[in-house]
């Protein structure tokens, strides 16, 4: 069954990976060590992503670390996380734009936070090109359930054997995999190119990295 749509992470997909310097921004002024940082960081990130609202994490941040955060210190550490995630690929959205060119459906399907987004909506007037959208913060669900997969199809219209899924995290590929998706752990377009061509995916689907289109 040939491919028929495309489901694409946004980080680290459609993203870079997280800006070092917005990173280091956001270490110096919490106060805390980077390796802290980090652990408390992530270790919030999923309830964030399932639609808890920015005060409330970095409040529950500052509390599992024994600290507090002025409100001016959440501001900025706000700002710097969308900065620290708001670096587009440019050559994986000429792929976007290829593929949507070459009449395959696009969808986005990424665990997101509020804020994120709202920056996202504001600055990337791409987006309005894929056929779908699914965050996570407006759902109340995030990857790996599979019910986000099922639902992204079903928006989509298109079913799960004639998509392919592309995320960075091999957790995320794995649950898609298992609802049926063709479903590729993403690193560098290069990756791609030769795992879509293992996999005989790569038949009626414009060359990643071949195309020369530059996103609005």
């Amino acid at each position: 069954m040939p491919i028929r749509g495309v489901i694409f992470d946004y980080g680290m997909v459609i993203s870079h990976p997280a800006d070092p310097n917005a990173h280091a921004r956001m270490v110096e002024v919490s106060g805390l060590s980077a390796e802290e940082f980090d652990r408390h960081y992530w270790s919030n990130r999923h309830s964030y992503d399932l639609g808890m609202k920015g005060t409330e994490y970095w409040a529950k941040v500052a509390r599992d670390a024994g600290t507090t955060f002025t409100p001016e210190q959440v501001d900025e550490l706000i700002e710097n996380d969308i900065l620290m995630w708001t670096s587009v690929n440019e050559e994986m959205l000429a792929w976007v734009i290829a593929l949507q060119n070459a009449g395959l459906r696009t969808a986005i399907l990424s665990n997101m936070v509020w804020d994120i987004l709202g920056y996202m909506r504001q600055e990337f007037g791409w987006l309005a090109h894929f056929h779908h959208h699914t965050w996570s913060c407006e759902l109340g669900i995030g990857k790996p359930d599979p019910e986000i997969y099922l639902h992204t199809c079903k928006e989509l219209g298109v079913l799960p054997q004639e998509t392919l899924f592309l995320d960075d995290k091999p957790e995320n590929v794995a649950a898609a995999a298992k609802v049926g998706l063709h479903a590729i752990q993403f690193s560098t377009i290069e990756h791609l190119r030769n795992d879509l061509a293992a996999r005989g995916l790569q038949q009626g689907l414009p060359v990643p990295g071949e195309t020369v289109e530059t996103p609005a």
